[in-house]
């Protein structure tokens, strides 16, 4: 048994050693960015550019382009959440809301949609070789930011999900530290979900 954790242990600080400081610092302010959303803090929208010019240079190399092409939307998005909320906290107006029976029929329906159309353009015209899960991951991400943005508290459900499904595609890529904060971000997202929910039900009451 201690052989065992000690192999492992050596295997996961092999892993570590490979990450360059690029994903470094992605993760560390991807961390930062989502703690901080989960506690309503506007500061999560600047932490969040830092991230997003991060790993977008880290999915470019790693030929993930969908990731790629979401770190772009998520950067006009940080800024447009960073507005939004603020002018928010001016109005001393900061509504936690939630999706319309309407809104999920749209959500349901788009994220299959976008991730067909994704998988398609990536597997034809680049060299991605995970592209349909790129896709899928993609999609989910794309519709949770634009709901985070809008303060609507079911972009938590979506982000716990599509944390879920990156953790087995950051492996296969071998970006492991990834991997890792998409575990942490798991549970952060858990907890922002029942954070605002509390919220939610306090301003319905």
């Amino acid at each position: 048994m201690a052989l065992l954790s000690a192999t492992f242990f050596q295997f996961i600080t092999e892993q570590f050693k490979q990450t360059t400081p690029l994903e470094w610092v992605a993760v560390v302010a991807g961390f930062a960015c989502i703690y901080l959303a989960a506690k309503e803090s506007i500061w999560n929208w600047p932490i969040s550019i830092i991230s997003v010019v991060a790993y977008g240079f880290l999915f470019f190399r790693e030929a993930m382009y969908g990731d790629m092409i979401l770190q772009i939307y998520f950067l006009f998005t940080a800024f447009y959440g960073w507005y939004f909320w603020f002018k928010k906290k001016v109005e001393n107006d900061k509504p936690i809301t939630r999706l319309s029976k309407k809104g999920q029929i749209k959500v349901m329906i788009s994220i299959p949609i976008l991730s067909l159309f994704l998988g398609w353009f990536m597997d034809k015209y680049t060299n991605s070789t995970v592209p349909y899960a790129d896709g899928f991951c993609t999609s989910i991400s794309f519709v949770a930011q634009l709901l985070l943005t809008r303060k609507i508290l079911e972009n938590w459900l979506l982000w716990i999900f599509a944390n879920i499904c990156y953790v087995p595609l950051f492996i296969y890529k071998h970006l492991n530290l990834s991997a890792v904060l998409y575990l942490v971000l798991i549970y952060i997202a858990f907890n922002g979900y029942l954070d605002w929910r509390k919220t939610y039900r306090e301003q319905i009451n």
